[in-house]
């Protein structure tokens, strides 16, 4: 069965597109992950039953780095210890939730769980990937969608704030009209000539 799904979802998955399927077993789910796993650019998040499976596009990674990119600047321009995680699977079975986050990190020291998360927006589903962060306890995410960057932070649960409560002195505005700049390198340069005045 999980051969002629995987052959399915496949013919189906277009760049940038979700596929969501209701009803999934937590060990359907696993199959369904281990059937994918040579194949580049398909994300999974689990949910409840829901599994959403995502395919990102060049652009969708050209973003996530550039935020990258800046972040990490401004992290060492003001001499603020961190350690880039990746795309760490977040979640477990007792959770009934699993995801792989697009970039995070850890501040001043490693951690099993990071304290930021970012997910870059481009093919939304139905899965509300704030409740996965919530279950898994991490206390800051940042949602990058159509040029916005929105930041919610974890107190009972997340609230969304104007600023960065773990970066609270980061300008967000300078930080997204570098975002949106025309080119990733001149970006990173621009951003931190701004930082430094």
């Amino acid at each position: 069965m999980t051969q002629i799904m995987t052959q399915t979802i496949i013919k189906n998955l277009t760049v940038d597109s979700c596929l969501t399927l209701i009803g999934v077993s937590w060990s359907q789910f696993q199959s369904l992950e281990t059937a994918f796993e040579s194949i580049r650019g398909v994300r999974f998040t689990y949910l409840d039953g829901t599994l959403e499976i995502m395919t990102v596009s060049p652009e969708h990674e050209d973003t996530k780095s550039t935020i990258s990119v800046l972040l990490q600047a401004y992290l060492r321009e003001k001499d603020i210890r961190f350690y880039v995680r990746g795309s760490p699977t977040l979640g477990s079975e007792n959770l009934k939730a699993k995801k792989e986050p697009d970039e995070s990190y850890n501040l001043q020291t490693k951690k099993v769980i990071p304290d930021l998360v970012i997910e870059v927006v481009f093919t939304s589903g139905g899965i509300n990937k704030l409740e996965i962060y919530q279950r898994v306890g991490v206390p800051e995410v940042w949602f990058w969608e159509d040029g916005v960057l929105s930041i919610y932070y974890l107190r009972e649960e997340y609230e969304q704030v104007e600023r960065s409560e773990l970066l609270p002195e980061l300008d967000i505005e300078l930080l997204v009209r570098y975002i949106n700049y025309f080119d990733q390198y001149d970006a990173v340069t621009e951003f931190l000539k701004a930082l430094r005045n």
